[in-house]
């Protein structure tokens, strides 16, 4: 029986992460590091001696050239690859293109930390992480998950909320607990299913 591998990865960092910019639905491709985080993610999935059946990966560069840069390091150029919206970063919304520091000026370092850090209260025009929830998980439960259960490895590259609905499902997460979850670009979080869809191992290849 295969071992049921699934596989997260988020995105090496992006032009507006390094110029502290609220990104959401925007669309920087990565930098120098960035390019260099995702071929690091490619090297350590590599050293674990994994390939993989299939990959997703959102409707945005930056995920989008993320995965390319890990399936060239693992020589996997060509495997089959899955983009949707549903992978996508939270929208936003008006927050959008902010600088982070502006926009707390603007809305008040109070308002600015409830926008990003709590689970249900969205921004002005966006989407909390509840509501990030609501497109993904959906998305993972019809579209990835049953390939995983049959048995193939999955890849899959997005953003730091996307990732984080599937993990506080994962892992069996509250919503408190999974506001405190960070997930730093670019570093593989390996998991291995039961035929439950349970999680029945779990290694995080950051560094």
């Amino acid at each position: 029986m295969s071992d049921r591998l699934l596989v997260l990865v988020r995105h090496g960092q992006s032009e507006w992460n390094l110029k502290n910019l609220f990104t959401g639905w925007k669309d920087p491709d990565l930098t120098e590091q960035g390019i260099a985080e995702a071929k690091d993610a490619g090297r350590k999935l590599k050293a674990q001696d994994l390939s993989f059946d299939v990959a997703f990966t959102s409707d945005l560069t930056r995920a989008q050239h993320t995965l390319k840069l890990m399936l060239a390091e693992i020589g996997q150029t060509g495997l089959p690859t899955t983009k949707n919206l549903a992978l996508n970063e939270r929208d936003y919304g008006d927050l959008s293109g902010l600088n982070k520091d502006d926009a707390r000026k603007k809305w008040g370092e109070e308002q600015v930390l409830i926008w990003r850090r709590s689970y249900d209260v969205p921004p002005p025009g966006g989407e909390s992480l509840k509501d990030t929830l609501a497109r993904t998980l959906p998305y993972y439960v019809q579209e990835i998950l049953p390939g995983v259960l049959r048995g193939q490895r999955t890849l899959i590259a997005a953003h730091g909320n996307s990732l984080r609905a599937l993990i506080m499902v994962l892992e069996k997460l509250t919503p408190e607990q999974i506001l405190k979850r960070e997930l730093a670009t670019g570093a593989p979080v390996v998991y291995r299913l039961n035929a439950d869809s349970t999680v029945a191992s779990k290694v995080d290849l950051a560094a």
